[in-house]
């Protein structure tokens, strides 16, 4: 399992809702062609950004089957399948339809704060009863637990089908540490949109984005040159892009990308509680950021 390729730029897709709080399966399913369009390299579906915890199972189960059909193996799709109970999560692994699911992209235990050898007994469980590939997640600002690297480097060694993570710590030091020790066959992916083309210097085979929603083909494009190492090039390339990856998280995420794609005309503006949409001063600087250099 060690052999499948996360390079490039993977998308971890928003749910848009309509007026009345249902999922848009029309705008969702227009997104995925606008990926599929514009060149990304593969697609997470029901990750954090798709406000996964406030959709319920039969949403999930729409959302995944609308998807795959869509992409139809056209390039690789990752499930976000997390959770904080192990047992129950085994037995979603163990049952669940994989159909057109090439992955699984698993969160850190949230909440509960296990230590780290939590934390590796969580990820060798998934890993016995998982039929795809496991990526895992590190993101300690959402999870209230950072998995170190020595945790990453050991589960990354002693099982074949986990075979990337995707780490969103910002801990530069901790992150190079992955790439500088990681097996063969084994890949970091930044979790980080700003921080993407400084962790491919340093080894990163490429992003999970956020703003790659709005911008495929131009992030597409970014990663793509710091595959090539034409980072000068890239650099270039994302600065139009610093106000609106600024602005991208500073009042939560998926409510920045979310604007974003309201105001290009691609989605309504529409968020499930506890999230809510960004305030009016922040839609005017996103407005602002879009006219002003994009």
């Amino acid at each position: 399992m060690k052999g499948m390729n996360l390079k490039g730029l993977g998308v971890a897709l928003i749910t848009p809702f309509q007026s009345n709080g249902k999922v848009d399966e029309n705008a969702l399913l227009q997104l995925a062609d606008y990926q599929l369009q514009n060149g990304v390299d593969y697609l997470v579906a029901l990750g954090t950004t798709a406000e996964t915890p406030t959709l319920s199972f039969d949403e999930q189960k729409k959302i995944l089957q609308l998807l795959t059909d869509k992409v139809n193996h056209q390039i690789p799709v990752v499930w976000g399948l997390g959770g904080n109970n192990t047992a129950a999560l085994v037995q979603g692994l163990q049952t669940a339809d994989f159909s057109g699911i090439d992955a699984v992209l698993s969160v850190v235990p949230y909440y509960n704060k296990p230590s780290q050898e939590g934390i590796y007994q969580h990820y060798k469980q998934l890993a016995e009863a998982s039929p795809v590939p496991i990526v895992l997640y590190n993101v300690p600002g959402r999870t209230g637990v950072n998995m170190c690297a020595e945790t990453s480097l050991r589960l990354a060694q002693d099982f074949n089908n986990i075979i990337a993570i995707k780490e969103a710590s910002g801990n530069r030091e901790q992150i190079k540490t992955i790439i500088n020790h990681q097996p063969a066959n084994f890949q970091v992916i930044s979790g980080d949109d700003g921080l993407t083309i400084e962790l491919m210097q340093a080894g990163a085979v490429g992003v999970i984005s956020v703003l790659g929603n709005a911008f495929p083909k131009e992030f597409g494009q970014i990663v793509h040159l710091c595959l090539k190492g034409d980072y000068q090039t890239a650099a270039a390339l994302e600065k139009p892009f610093a106000d609106l990856l600024r602005l991208l998280f500073v009042e939560g995420s998926p409510a920045g990308i979310k604007n974003i794609l309201h105001q290009m005309g691609r989605i309504e503006n529409r968020l499930r509680l506890p999230l809510t949409p960004v305030s009016p001063a922040t839609h005017d600087k996103i407005a602002e950021a879009l006219r002003a250099n994009l």
